[in-house]
């Protein structure tokens, strides 16, 4: 599987990081990470056996839940490299929740693949952004997806 060096969700603050989907400190979580690919944002992930719909094709919530987190994970790179930083920085990195997501599912998605998901990001608000999501077993397009993030107010630690 293709590792993304530096993705945004290593930098997460801790109030944040315990998302099933992309949370570094949620031992039973999926743990997806989010990085840039030039302009483009990506995510790989390969699916454990238990994430069977029927055999032999992955469950279509892990699907959403892929393209939830890439999203959001998009957002935050985006605006953290709008204020002038790259993961890695020492500055705080923004945290965004969903606000809306839209999964199109085109084709059933193959177990024992690695998934990319592929995003474009565009800024809609200074505090929310739109993504496009396309996610690829191999190079075929399993499913597409729309992310619309807001940024998390500062209030929003879960406790």
């Amino acid at each position: 599987m293709t590792k993304i060096d530096n993705a945004i969700q290593d930098y997460y603050a801790d109030d944040f990081a315990w998302c099933y989907g992309c949370g570094r400190l949620n031992e039973e979580g999926h743990h997806f990470r989010t990085g840039w690919d030039g302009e483009k944002t990506v995510t790989y992930y390969e699916p454990l056996e238990k994430h069977t719909a029927i055999p032999g094709f992955v469950y279509g919530g892990l699907i959403a839940s892929f393209v939830d987190c890439h999203g959001t994970g998009s957002c935050a790179l985006a605006l953290y490299r709008k204020n002038g930083h790259e993961p890695g920085d020492e500055a705080e990195v923004p945290r965004f929740v969903t606000a809306s997501l839209n999964v199109n599912f085109l084709k059933p998605t193959p177990q024992g693949k690695v998934l990319k998901a592929v995003g474009t990001v565009e800024e809609i608000h200074p505090k929310k952004y739109k993504v496009d999501v396309e996610v690829f077993a191999d190079d075929v397009l399993c499913a597409t997806g729309e992310v619309v993030g807001v940024v998390a107010p500062a209030s929003f630690t879960g406790k």
